[in-house]
C-alpha cells in the first residue's frame, strides 16, 4: 500500500483557510464510550466496512479516538492519480474516505515532532501491506478538542481505485481493515 504524511498547520492555524480537526462539531458522535455506536453513522451506512474501522480505532486499547469521517463512493478522473496509487492503468473508478483522529493522551501530539515521528512509523507499516491501487494520507493539523483545547491531530484520507466501482470499493475496504493495525496493533504509538 502506498503511504505518506504531511504537515497542514499554516502559519496561522485559525486563518479560515486552513482546515482544522473540530471535534465538537454540531453533529459529533462520541464513540469513546460506545464504539458500537459506529453502525449509527450515515457514513456506515454508505459503506459499512467503515464501522468496523471505528470501532476498532475507539476501543479502550487504541491510542487514538475519532472525531468525524467521510466517505465519497466516487472519485473524479482528475482527483486520483494511478501513478500515486500503485494502480496499473485500467483503473478507471476511484473512491475514497478520511478519519479524522486525535490522540487519547492530548500531550502525545502536542509538539509536531512528535506526530510527525508517529506519521512515519505508521507509513513505514502500511507501506509493508501488499496492496496495490490505493493510499493512505496522512495530514497532521490542528485540532480542537473543546473550545479551550487545542492540539494536533491527523486526518487519514484513503483513496483506492479499480476497473469498476465495485473493484474500487473492495480495494478500499482491504485499505481500511489495514489501518487499525497499523496503528493500533502493531505501532510503537503509545
Amino acid at each position: 500500500m502506498e503511504a505518506d504524511w504531511e504537515f497542514e498547520l499554516g502559519g496561522d492555524a485559525k486563518a479560515p483557510e486552513v482546515p482544522v480537526i473540530d471535534a465538537p462539531w454540531p453533529g459529533f458522535v462520541d464513540l469513546r464510550n460506545s464504539p458500537e455506536r459506529a453502525w449509527q453513522l450515515s457514513e456506515t451506512t454508505q459503506f459499512p466496512v467503515l464501522a468496523g474501522v471505528l470501532i476498532k480505532l475507539n476501543e479502550a486499547s487504541s491510542p487514538v479516538w475519532t472525531s468525524k469521517c467521510d466517505v465519497w463512493p466516487h472519485l473524479e478522473p482528475d482527483e486520483f492519480d494511478l501513478n500515486e496509487l500503485d494502480a496499473p492503468s485500467g483503473c478507471i473508478s476511484a473512491m475514497g474516505c478520511y478519519i479524522d483522529l486525535l490522540h487519547r493522551d492530548n500531550q502525545q501530539w502536542a509538539v509536531p515532532d512528535k506526530a510527525a515521528e508517529d506519521c512515519k512509523h505508521m507509513c513505514s507499516l502500511l507501506r509493508v501491506v501488499p496492496l496495490r491501487s490505493c493510499r493512505v494520507d496522512l495530514v497532521i493539523r490542528r485540532a480542537c478538542i473543546t473550545p479551550e483545547l487545542m492540539c494536533l491531530g491527523i486526518t487519514a484520507y484513503f483513496t483506492s481505485c479499480g476497473g469498476s466501482d465495485a473493484e474500487a470499493a473492495v480495494t478500499l475496504q482491504a485499505a481500511l481493515v489495514a489501518f487499525p493495525g497499523a496503528l493500533c496493533g502493531h505501532s510503537t504509538i503509545e
